[in-house]
């Protein structure tokens, strides 16, 4: 998942804190008092306070003496006419409770900020003495339990900020008789119920911050009642119901967010009259309709996010009328008909969401125009013609996701000079033509997905200058080359998909000492690969031999939502798998002419949770070394010729949900174990010398597999045991006195027994000759 600007994942922290210590109230009180000694009731219900505290070698909070002047002396006290009128300990790594704070004791306490701290506990209803508190701030702490209704009494708070606590319960309705209040920020707690539609009291109300809680039912009419509102913040919560039309009566209205909620119905064309709207984000609700004309009367909008809606209809050419917008998200929605060429007068705009919608026509050429242009994403739509050669113009562009569209003809060489581009993603579409070649050194390029396309030719070598490289999908084209060990050198390669090409040949080490050190995912299944098992490349992959719970995704600048994806056949299905870098790592050498051994190297490979090298022509037994693949999840060793017994070692792979050894020539018994136990006949099928279960009633030393043995199975693998021990006397003979006499032996032998043995007795009878002769050159 791609990070890029904090305010496309909700309303900017940054924006709030910039409000805590900066009220006019705060500001206007005046700094010196006539008198400067706080009385000794004050002074001393604040050092009874303080003693509570589980932290008193407090170095900030040490000038609380009691030899010192209160009002002069103390941190975080002002005093005024000799009474203390701030409290003001934000930051000061106190923990403690407000049990034992005197509200009682501090009666012309105007301003309380304890922000930022570790307080815990509840709010007591003792608050309602401080019947002079204007600042009240308690954001950033632990503060469990509901907010008290007697904080109604508090008729003079003007900020009322316990945002980022525990609360919970409903907002009571007596925070409606705070009518002086400007700012009420309750967002980040674990509030429920509805919104009390007493707030419509509040007609000094500026801003309202009741996001990421879980407040359900429908938004008060009321709220459209709070004139003086200029940011409104609902969003991340349960609400239902329409958005109602009383909101177009905010005039005065910068911000509003009722996104991630379950808002239902069209969008009110009331909305036109919020001219003073720069940020609208409605975004990851239930929204119906079309795109309201009257949206585009918002000249002041630099920031509009509709996406992840029901919406429907064209995009209305008017949009285009909003020059001032800098970043547009219309994605995940049903939009339909051509991109309007109008939006090319968005000559403001700096990230464009259209993907995932029914949009049909071309990429208009125009948008090469739009100078400041960053991310422009339309995946994933209907999209026809080829892409705009004026596109490669926008040197700001840092993501171009045109992916799983119609698109055709050849890809523009300039791409591979933009020096910017961190994604070109073009994956899924009609290109043919041979890959850009001319890849440049300095590039940005992080992540380039070219999969499902017609594109032939070798894989350019001009990619080796993209050292920031980590994801490379060029799978599913037609693609005509030997293995890129060259790739190897970019040490931040992560994902190499080059699966379902025309690819051939061995895969041979380069002699690098490095070669793809923080490899994670390699699919090369579905080409025409040869001869062993790439052994020196599996010594190189140090990425798969640590488990790293903590392994980052890549972070591209400019966007708030760009993933890489991949599809992986694991577990017998094909999965497309999101944030691929930190949850999979995967190795798919199948629907190869691999040959040979399973390298034991594979078995240090520990971090691997997929591995298929099925459909191949790999011989001799699985390596035990594979027991060691703690994590793995999914193992295909299908359609190849093993030999040999299951080794024990897999039975204590407890993470394996998926096992596929059919079509083999494997023998023995199947090993037994709880992951086991669940696999069924069909992970075995084809190899007729396995016993036990699924596959037969028992096996071996069990002694409740035994128990169930027939006296025909014990007597035919008591008859199976000595046509075993018959034939390997009849191959040594024949390979003491001569193949012509060996092979006669055998062939009168073969004549009067099963002829599925055939295969798997030649694959053993060469395993046993070969480990003889190497003996005898060893000796």
């Amino acid at each position: 998942m791609v990070k890029v600007f904090e305010d496309r994942g909700g309303w900017a922290g940054a924006e709030r804190y910039r409000r805590l210590d900066t009220s006019k109230e705060w500001r206007r009180r005046r700094s010196t008092a006539a008198i400067t000694f706080a009385s000794t009731e004050e002074a001393t219900a604040l050092l009874k306070w303080k003693a509570t505290f589980k932290n008193q070698n407090n170095s900030l909070l040490a000038s609380w003496t009691p030899s010192s002047n209160a009002c002069r002396d103390w941190y975080g006290v002002k005093c005024f006419n000799g009474r203390v009128n701030t409290l003001n300990i934000t930051n000061t790594s106190v923990s403690a409770t407000l049990y034992a704070f005197p509200f009682s004791s501090l009666p012309f306490l105007e301003n309380l900020n304890l922000s930022m701290n570790n307080f815990s506990g509840i709010i007591p209803p003792e608050i309602s003495n401080l019947t002079n508190l204007v600042y009240l701030d308690l954001n950033i702490n632990q503060i469990s339990g509901t907010i008290p209704p007697q904080i109604g009494s508090l008729t003079k708070l003007q900020i009322l900020r316990i945002f980022d606590n525990h609360l919970n319960d409903s907002i009571p309705k007596e925070v409606g008789y705070l009518r002086s209040l400007s700012e009420l920020d309750l967002s980040s707690n674990s509030l429920n119920g509805s919104i009390p539609a007493s707030l419509g009291n509040l007609n000094n109300l500026t801003y309202l911050y009741l996001s990421d809680n879980h407040i359900s039912g429908s938004i008060p009419e009321e709220i459209g009642y709070l004139r003086s509102h200029s940011e409104l913040d609902l969003s991340y919560n349960s609400l239902n119901g329409s958005i109602p039309a009383s909101l177009g009566n905010l005039n005065n209205l910068s911000f509003l967010s009722l996104r991630e909620n379950q808002l239902s119905g069209s969008i009110p064309q009331e909305i036109g009259y919020l001219r003073s709207l720069t940020d609208l984000r409605l975004n990851n609700n239930f929204l119906n309709g079309s795109i309201p004309l009257e949206i585009s009367y918002l000249r002041s909008l630099s920031f509009i996010d509709l996406s992840i809606n029901s919406l429907n209809g064209s995009i209305p050419a008017s949009l285009g009328n909003l020059r001032n917008v800098q970043r547009m998200f219309l994605d995940e929605n049903n939009l339909t008909e051509e991109i309007p060429l109008s939006m090319c007068n968005l000559k403001s705009l700096d990230i464009l969401f259209l993907r995932r919608n029914n949009l049909k026509g071309k990429v208009p050429q125009c948008l090469g125009n739009i100078s400041g242009l960053q991310v422009m994403t339309m995946s994933r739509n209907n999209l026809n013609g080829e892409i705009p050669s004026s596109i490669s113009n926008l040197k700001s562009l840092q993501i171009l996701d045109l992916g799983r569209n119609s698109l055709e003809g050849a890809i523009p060489q300039c791409f591979g000079n933009i020096n910017t581009l961190q994604v070109f993603d073009m994956q899924n579409n009609k290109f043919s033509g041979t890959l850009p070649t001319n890849f440049s050194i300095g590039s940005s390029l992080i992540s380039l997905n070219l999969h499902g396309n017609e594109l032939e030719g070798e894989i350019p070598r001009s990619l080796a200058n993209c050292k920031k490289l980590q994801v490379l999908d060029l799978g599913n084209n037609h693609l005509n080359d030997t293995f890129p060990m060259w790739l190897g050198t970019l040490l931040e390669l992560r994902v190499l998909r080059l699966t379902s090409n025309k690819l051939y040949g061995p895969i041979r080490s380069s002699g690098a000492e490095i070669m793809f050190p923080d490899l994670r995912t390699i699919d090369l299944s579905n080409n025409a690969f040869s001869k062993d098992l790439p052994t020196s490349l599996f010594q190189h992959l140090k990425g798969m031999r640590t488990i790293d719970q903590t392994m980052m995704v890549p972070s591209y600048e400019g966007d708030g939502s760009y993933e890489d994806s991949i599809v992986v056949a694991s577990k017998g299905l094909k999965l497309e798998v999101l944030r691929i870098l930190s949850l999979y790592t995967v190795i798919n050498l199948s629907n190869n002419k691999f040959e040979g051994h399973i390298p034991s190297v594979l078995g240090d490979l520990i971090a691997l949770r997929v591995l298929n090298i099925s459909h191949n022509r790999l011989k001799g037994h699985r390596p035990p070394s594979l027991g060691r693949l703690s994590v793995v999840e999914s193992l295909d060793l299908s359609f190849n010729r093993l030999s040999g017994e299951i080794p024990q070692q897999l039975a204590s792979l407890t993470s394996l949900e998926f096992l596929n050894l059919s079509h083999n020539y494997l023998q023995g018994c199947i090993p037994q174990g709880p992951q086991f136990h669940t696999f069924e006949n069909s992970s075995f099928d084809g190899n007729d010398g396995l016993r036990g279960f699924p596959v037969s009633k028992g096996c071996g030393n069990d002694p409740v597999s035994e128990t169930n043995y027939t006296v025909s199975a014990l007597a035919d693998q008591e008859s199976n045991s000595e046509f075993l021990n018959d034939f390997w006397k009849a191959a040594l003979m024949g390979y003491g006195s001569g193949l012509c006499i060996g092979l006669s032996i055998m062939y009168f032998m073969i004549l009067t027994r099963n002829p599925k043995w055939l295969a798997r007795i030649i694959e053993e009878m060469e395993h046993k000759i070969n480990m003889r002769r190497r003996k005898k050159q060893r000796g």
